[in-house]
């Protein structure tokens, strides 16, 4: 009787701890899990009043969960390992100001694109030497790790004959603005509407030089395997745009 008991005891057990485990897997689906580098300002921050991390990749992946329905949760991590931390699981999607490139496709699936940005060089104010590409030759270069500034600015140096004297590599896309701003460097390499956020936070300091010299598209970026929360992401993203939910999200960081 006791080993029967026992016996039963365990299936008991068995089954229950099956039951939690299969509540806890749906209750992982209802959730959207994301990770973002929160030093991307508009579109990721840290709101250093409130504690809340902020910016228009963020209220729009809230909406995303809003529509479909799903809790979304949000993880600062450091840009450098945000794609291992993709993979390896940490969180299901990236969402952070993550330009869509061939090279990133290989290991993740991106989104339909949400939003639109360019390259931008970005100079101190008071400086009319740089007026393009080619006046970078003997400069001072800093840009964000790993970003398509920094693909762009190694690409002027190794492949179009520009003779960049350094290229300042920064974790964190507010960095290279300081390292201008302190004068450790001539011109930033950078999205368009981060330059732009840099240029309204600090009125007078920067300039931007001649028009974006690059088309770049954003997107989320999840694991290969998870294609039915991608189709879901994307149809949100398009009833979004038609309800008008995603104009008051951009009027919000960017204006009209």
């Amino acid at each position: 009787m006791k080993r029967k008991g026992l016996v039963f005891g365990l299936v008991i057990s068995l089954i229950a701890l099956l039951g939690l485990n299969i509540f806890a897997a749906k209750k992982e689906t209802g959730r959207i899990i994301v990770g973002c580098d929160a030093a991307f300002p508009p579109f990721e921050y840290l709101d250093e009043e409130t504690g809340e991390l902020v910016g228009f990749d963020l209220d729009l992946m809230r909406a995303i969960g809003a529509e479909l329905g799903m809790e979304v949760e949000i993880k600062n991590v450091s840009w450098d390992g945000i794609i291992p931390g993709l993979l390896s699981g940490n969180y299901n999607v990236i969402a952070s100001g993550m330009t869509i490139t061939d090279e990133r496709k290989e290991v993740v699936n991106f989104s339909d694109p949400y939003i639109n940005a360019g390259l931008v060089i970005v100079t101190r104010a008071g400086d009319d030497g740089i007026k393009g590409e080619q006046d970078l030759a003997g400069k001072r270069v800093a840009v964000q790790i790993n970003s398509t500034g920094d693909l762009a600015a190694t690409e002027m140096q190794q492949e179009k004959g520009i003779k960049i004297a350094e290229i300042k590599r920064f974790n964190h896309a507010t960095d290279p603005f300081l390292e201008l701003k302190n004068g450790a460097a001539d011109a930033v390499v950078m999205d368009f509407p981060v330059a732009g956020a840099q240029m309204q936070a600090s009125p007078g300091l920067y300039k931007i030089v001649g028009e974006p010299f690059t088309t770049e598209e954003y997107g989320f970026a999840l694991r290969k395997s998870d294609t039915e929360l991608l189709a879901k992401i994307n149809q949100a993203l398009v009833t979004l745009k038609a309800n008008g939910t995603y104009d008051q999200i951009y009027r919000k960081y960017f204006g009209e």
